[in-house]
C-alpha cells in the first residue's frame, strides 16, 4: 500500500490508544463564570468576595478588588487574619502578605507587625518601590512613612487567653484545617478550634474584572505560636500567590512550607498554561507534593484554588474540608468544598 498522506493521518488516528479518546470524550467540563468572577479561599471567602465584587461591577478593576477584599478580612479583629491573630512564641504578632496585577507588577510584605493593613502597604511597595519584598523593621518603618497608622501591638483579648493557654505547655502542633469555620451559622470566621487548638489562617484572593484582568492577592497572619521570624508561603509570589493574565492566577492555604517546596500557585498556573482545567492543575499540585514524602503528606493540609482567563474555576486540596467561594456577574455567592487527594 502506497503511503500517502491520507493513509498517515489515518494510521495516526488509530494508534492513539481507546482510554485516550474515551478520556476526552467524557471528561466534564470545568465550572465557569461570567465575568466579573472572584474566587476566595474558605467559606469566609464569601464575604470577602462581596466587597470585591461590588467594586468590579462598577468597572472597577481587579487589583483594587483584591486589595479591598483582603483589607475588609485583616479589618476583622476576630479573625485570624489580621493584628487580631494569635501571636508567635515570643508573643508578638507579626503579618505576611503580597499583591499581584494583570502586568505582573507584585508587592509583598513579610514578617510585619502592628500595621492593620500589609496588603495595602505591599501594593504601595509594588507601585512605589523597585523593589517587590520589604520585611520585618523595613517595612514597618517604610509603612509608617508612607501614612500608615501604627497600632499599639497590643494582643486581642481572645488572642491573649490563647497565648497564656498555649504558655502552659508550649507545644506546637499544627491542625489540620484550622482556617475552616467551627459552624455554618458563624458569621464571622473563627479564630479557633471548638476545643481550643489554634494554627492559622490564610485568605487568598483571585480576581477577573469586566475587562478581562486578572489579579490577586494573599494575606495572614501566619502560624499560631511559630517560631519568631518565621515566614510561609502567603507573601511569596509563586508560593501562595501567582497571576499570568494570559493564563490565569492561583492562590494556596495550608501548611506554607510544602507549598514554597514546589513553588505550588506558579505551578498550577504553568499546568493551566499546558491546557489542563484549574482543578485539575489543582489536583496535579497536589499529588506532586504527596509524591515527595506520601507518609509525611498524612499529617498536613495544602489547598490550592485557581480561576482561569475564561472564568473557570477549580480548587484541590490534600485532605479533606478545603472550601472555597465564588462570586460571579449574578453576584450571588457560593460556597463548594474541594475534591481532595486523601478521602479521609
Amino acid at each position: 500500500m502506497a503511503f500517502t498522506r491520507r493513509n498517515f493521518v489515518r494510521a495516526g488516528f488509530f494508534s492513539i490508544p481507546a482510554i485516550s479518546i474515551l478520556k476526552s470524550c467524557t471528561e466534564k467540563s470545568p465550572p465557569r463564570a461570567a465575568k466579573p468572577v472572584v474566587v476566595s479561599t474558605w467559606d469566609s471567602g464569601l464575604a470577602v468576595n462581596k466587597v470585591a465584587w461590588e467594586i468590579m461591577t462598577k468597572g472597577g478593576k481587579a487589583i483594587d478588588a483584591v486589595e479591598k477584599g483582603a483589607n475588609s478580612i485583616e479589618d476583622t479583629i476576630n479573625c485570624c487574619v489580621g493584628l487580631g491573630g494569635n501571636p508567635d512564641r515570643d508573643g508578638i504578632v507579626t503579618l505576611d502578605a503580597c499583591i499581584m496585577d494583570e502586568k505582573a507588577n507584585v508587592g509583598s510584605v513579610a514578617f510585619l507587625s502592628r500595621i492593620k493593613n500589609p496588603t495595602s502597604v505591599a501594593r504601595k511597595i509594588m507601585e512605589t518601590t523597585p523593589h517587590v519584598m520589604l520585611v520585618g523593621d523595613g517595612a514597618y518603618k517604610f509603612a509608617v512613612e508612607n501614612g500608615f497608622v501604627a497600632e499599639s501591638g497590643e494582643l486581642s483579648e481572645s488572642a491573649r487567653k490563647e497565648y497564656d493557654k498555649w504558655l502552659e505547655k508550649s507545644e506546637y502542633k499544627p491542625v489540620i484545617n484550622i482556617e475552616a469555620r467551627q459552624s455554618g451559622k458563624d458569621t464571622n470566621p473563627p479564630s479557633r478550634l471548638s476545643d481550643g487548638s489554634f494554627n492559622h489562617d490564610t485568605m487568598g484572593i483571585v480576581a477577573l474584572d469586566s475587562h478581562g484582568d486578572l489579579s490577586g492577592s494573599c494575606t495572614t497572619s501566619g502560624m499560631g505560636f511559630k517560631m519568631h521570624g518565621r515566614v510561609g508561603d502567603s507573601p511569596i509570589i509563586g508560593g501562595g500567590l501567582y497571576v499570568d493574565n494570559e493564563v490565569g492566577g492561583a492562590t494556596s492555604s495550608g501548611q506554607g512550607e510544602e507549598v514554597i517546596r514546589i513553588c505550588g500557585t506558579h505551578l498550577v498556573v504553568e499546568l493551566m498554561r499546558q491546557g489542563n482545567s484549574p482543578e485539575n492543575a489543582c489536583r496535579l499540585a497536589v499529588e506532586r507534593l504527596v509524591k515527595i514524602n506520601p507518609e509525611k503528606a498524612k499529617t498536613f493540609q495544602v489547598g490550592f484554588l485557581a480561576l482561569s482567563k475564561m472564568g473557570e474555576y477549580g480548587a484541590y486540596s490534600i485532605q479533606p474540608g478545603f472550601s472555597y467561594s465564588v462570586t460571579d456577574a449574578s453576584g450571588s455567592g457560593k460556597v463548594f468544598q474541594a475534591a481532595s487527594h486523601f478521602k479521609s
